[in-house]
């Protein structure tokens, strides 16, 4: 899953390209030059990155969102708790727990979250 690890600026870029899609390739090197001080062939760069790895695409000068922002960090979620604990989000809930008490409005989430599940 070595697709959905992005590095810091790989993390900015994406970020901005989210909060702006869809959006020209054109436009979105001017964005990078102002943001991040990039030159075009910059942006072109981590744009096929980011591109080739699934997140968006860029069809005729026009990039979109292959995954919105909410899908990217869930699917990066998942994939954490797999590979540092076990697959199993009781081990994960569990280690976070002993280290920060949960209040009772994060208790009745989780519970509204069990039962909408169960639901399901």
């Amino acid at each position: 899953m070595e697709q959905f690890r992005l590095g810091e600026m790989e993390e900015k870029f994406a970020d901005l390209i989210w909060a702006n899609a869809p959006i020209r390739s054109g436009e979105l090197a001017k964005l990078c030059e102002s943001a991040f001080s990039w030159k075009r062939t910059t942006t072109y760069t981590m744009l096929k990155r980011l591109c080739d790895r699934g997140l968006f695409a860029n069809e005729n000068g026009l990039v979109t969102a292959c995954m919105s922002r909410e899908d990217f960090q869930g699917v990066r979620g998942e994939q954490f708790i797999k590979d540092n604990f076990q697959d199993s989000l009781p081990l994960f809930v569990a280690a976070f727990a002993r280290k920060r008490k949960l209040r009772e409005e994060e208790i009745r989430m989780l519970k509204k979250l069990i039962d909408e599940y169960e639901e399901e």
